[in-house]
């Protein structure tokens, strides 16, 4: 299997990509073909895909922020089971990250990621793919390491119609275990920046981000 960064929407591996993403993503989940160009060809988006047999048969999306020493975890896609896809894309992103942080002269703090709560809404439609059934996927990144940032979390619509999403996390992964507690202010500043690409904020959203303002930390809790 080979890890391979796509960079333009040209590259035939990217419609692949694509393709995958609206089979396992519900549709506010996924950003529109065009609107891709830019994102990929930003050196600070790493998106990669993993190949077998000529196919792509998952992909992730990250990036590393040198200002905050932090990434970010956009999506982890399994298009197929049995071939230990998960695996393979954790392992060659962790070692991205860390290289990463080290040519910026530190040691990774940690990765943030939005993670599914199928207890809370249980209408998510993932194509059928049974290893990104949410159930699956939460369990699979608390064993990572992920932990639930103590707050109720929306995020804005990626169709950009001014609508919140509710149903998920927002989790963090430390590298350093005994890390409980993460500053508000890195939570707010990350969110405004990551969401700065969208301009119609659902009136949840601000408020959620007012709320953290007023906070000094935020406890991690777990998943």
């Amino acid at each position: 299997m080979d890890y391979i960064r796509i960079t333009s929407i040209e590259d035939p591996l990217f419609a692949s990509m694509h393709q995958l993403l609206g089979e396992v993503f519900p549709p506010e989940e996924v950003l529109e073909f065009e609107l891709w160009k830019e994102p990929l060809e930003d050196p600070a988006i790493r998106v990669f895909v993993a190949v077998h047999e000529g196919e792509v048969v998952g992909s992730t999306e990250y990036r590393y922020y040198p200002q905050w020493n932090i990434a970010m975890t956009d999506f982890t896609i399994i298009g197929r089971p049995g071939l230990s896809i998960g695996r393979f894309l954790a392992k060659n992103r962790e070692q991205d990250l860390h290289q990463l942080a080290k040519e910026n002269g530190k040691v990774l703090f940690g990765m943030f990621a939005e993670i599914y709560d199928p207890y809370v809404r249980e209408d998510f439609d993932f194509g059928g793919v049974k290893p990104m059934n949410p159930f699956v996927r939460r369990e699979v990144l608390s064993h990572l390491g992920y932990q639930r940032l103590d707050f109720p979390y929306v995020h804005p619509s990626w169709k950009n119609d001014g609508e919140a999403v509710k149903g998920l996390d927002f989790c963090f992964m430390p590298t350093d275990d005994e890390v409980k507690e993460i500053p508000a202010s890195l939570v707010v500043d990350f969110l405004k920046d990551y969401y700065a690409i969208l301009p119609n904020k659902p009136q949840e959203w601000l408020q959620m981000i007012e709320n953290l303002e007023a906070k000094d930390k935020v406890k991690l809790l777990p998943l």
